[in-house]
Parts: structure tokens; C-alpha cells; sequence
């Protein structure tokens, strides 16, 4: 994407002059879990299609706009729909949103998603956080020129989810009387679900769960300098050696089952993260 730094400004100018609010917490709400954004006050919502260089969502669950007002005592923009490397966009115009929410001021990301589980210990329905990922896709949105108004060549990834905010949520699902999963997101391009043999090989790679999303926005958050929270919702077991088909509408109906816990777990940790 060419003129990517002058591209940002054009978007978040165009938001800014939407809502005068400076979003601090930005959030991407994944399969099925965009009735999130439903819940937030004093919002403002604008289509994708009408921001200036914004990517068009395509896939069934996601509504394609953003959120921007109060939640829990938090100014945040949020994405009801996020954009996917499998839908044939770069993945510069993947992660672009959150270079967008960087430029408005935000200094978090809530990255949040639908995946399959791959541990043998877990269950659908489970909500898991992320502690770390492996990123499998074969590409990365950093390659190609880098402006170092916007981050550094070589960005440290070694701690690309935020201790605290770990922390933080593992204390909210106490709280709410759950506990959370803890495990490493791998991502792949997709759109195809992986073959029993692949799914075996991500396991022996230390990978707990897998999804086609995620790790892209997570590593321009890491390049962009802001902290990261990443929360998976578990929507079918994806183990090798028991490998059953899977289709996007059973993951849609899990994510939809799970969806009230979830909502309620990332309004807690907001709400704890203003009393803090």
C-alpha cells in the first residue's frame, strides 16, 4: 500500500471529524462476537465503505463498521467485522484499522476471535486468552518499505501480549465466576480448515489453538506500540488424531452460544481496568 502513512492520516481525519472523542482501547470483534459493539454509549458508527482507504468486510458474521463511544467507563473504538488475508486483501489493508486506531490515540488493542481447539483439554464454548502466537500464515504485514514514524524495522516480539493485561483478564472471569484458558493462537492464512495431518503438526509446534485472523493486527499493534489483550472463543475441537469436518455455520452457532460470557468478560475488564 503505497503512501501508507498519508493513507492513516486521510482515515482517521475522516473519524475524527465523526466523533470528537479520543478513543483509548481499540477492539476487534471477530465471528459472532460483534453484538458487542451494540452495547456501547454515546456511539458513533460508521461503514467501512464510507472511510477513505478502509477494506470492505466480506465474510457472513461480520456487520462492517465502526464503533466509536463509551464502554464501561472507557472511550474505544471497536470493529464489528474484521478484514481477513483470505479474502484476497494484503495484509497492509488488513491491519490498516489498527493502524487507524493508533493514529486517533489509542494505546490499546482488544484483538478478539473465533478458533478451533487444538488441545485436547479444552471444549467449545471455552473462552481462552492468549499468551502467545506462532504465525503460520507465510506472510507478514511488515513486509516492504518501513516508516519509522510508525514503528521500528525490526520490532521486538517477545512479549507480544501484554503481561498485565493477562493478568487483568484472568482476575475479570474470576470475578464473573469462570475460569479462562490459557494457550498459543496459531494463525494460517486459510480459508480452508486444516487437514488432520496439519492440525497434528501445529499441536507439535506448542500451538493450543488455530485460526485465520489475529496474528496480522497483532504484530502492526507490537510494531505501532500499542499494548495488546487477545481473547479466542473456542467454537470446535480441532485435534488431528479425532479430526471430525467442521462448517463456518457450527462455528457461528458456537460463537453465538458463547457469546453473553464473553461480552460480559471483556465489559469486566474494562470496568476493572477504570477502577484500577
Amino acid at each position: 500500500m503505497e503512501n501508507l502513512g498519508q493513507k492513516v492520516t486521510e482515515a482517521a481525519n475522516y473519524l475524527k471529524e465523526k466523533s470528537q472523542k479520543q478513543p483509548v482501547i481499540g477492539l476487534i470483534l471477530g465471528s459472532g462476537l460483534g453484538d458487542l459493539a451494540e452495547e456501547i454509549e454515546n456511539e458513533v458508527k460508521v461503514d467501512y465503505e464510507s472511510i477513505p482507504h478502509f477494506p470492505v468486510s466480506t465474510v457472513e458474521g461480520h456487520a462492517g463498521r465502526l464503533v466509536m463511544g463509551t464502554l464501561q467507563g472507557q472511550t474505544v473504538i471497536a470493529m464489528q467485522g474484521r478484514f481477513h488475508y483470505y479474502e484476497g486483501y494484503s495484509m497492509q489493508e488488513v491491519t490498516f484499522p489498527v493502524r487507524v486506531m493508533k493514529e486517533l490515540g489509542a494505546k490499546k488493542l482488544f484483538v478478539t476471535n473465533a478458533c478451533g481447539g487444538m488441545n485436547p483439554s479444552f471444549s467449545p464454548g471455552d473462552l481462552m486468552v492468549i499468551e502467545d502466537h506462532i504465525n503460520q500464515t507465510g506472510a507478514n504485514p511488515l513486509i516492504g518499505p518501513n516508516d519509522e514514524k510508525m514503528g521500528p524495522r525490526f520490532p521486538d516480539m517477545s512479549q507480544a501480549y501484554n503481561n498485565e493485561l493477562k493478568e487483568i483478564a484472568v482476575r475479570a472471569a474470576d470475578n464473573l465466576g469462570f475460569s479462562l484458558q490459557k494457550g498459543v493462537y496459531t494463525g494460517i492464512s486459510g480459508p480452508t480448515f486444516m487437514t488432520a495431518s496439519e492440525l497434528i503438526m501445529l499441536r507439535r509446534l506448542g500451538g493450543d489453538v488455530v485460526g485465520m485472523s489475529t496474528v496480522p493486527e497483532v504484530i502492526v499493534a507490537n510494531h505501532a506500540g500499542l499494548e495488546v489483550l487477545g481473547i479466542s472463543c473456542i467454537t470446535d475441537m480441532a485435534v488431528g488424531e479425532e479430526i471430525e469436518g467442521v462448517s463456518h455455520e457450527e462455528v457461528m452457532e458456537t460463537a453465538s452460544k458463547t457469546k453473553p460470557r464473553f461480552i460480559s468478560l471483556v465489559k469486566e475488564v474494562l470496568s476493572t481496568m477504570s477502577h484500577s
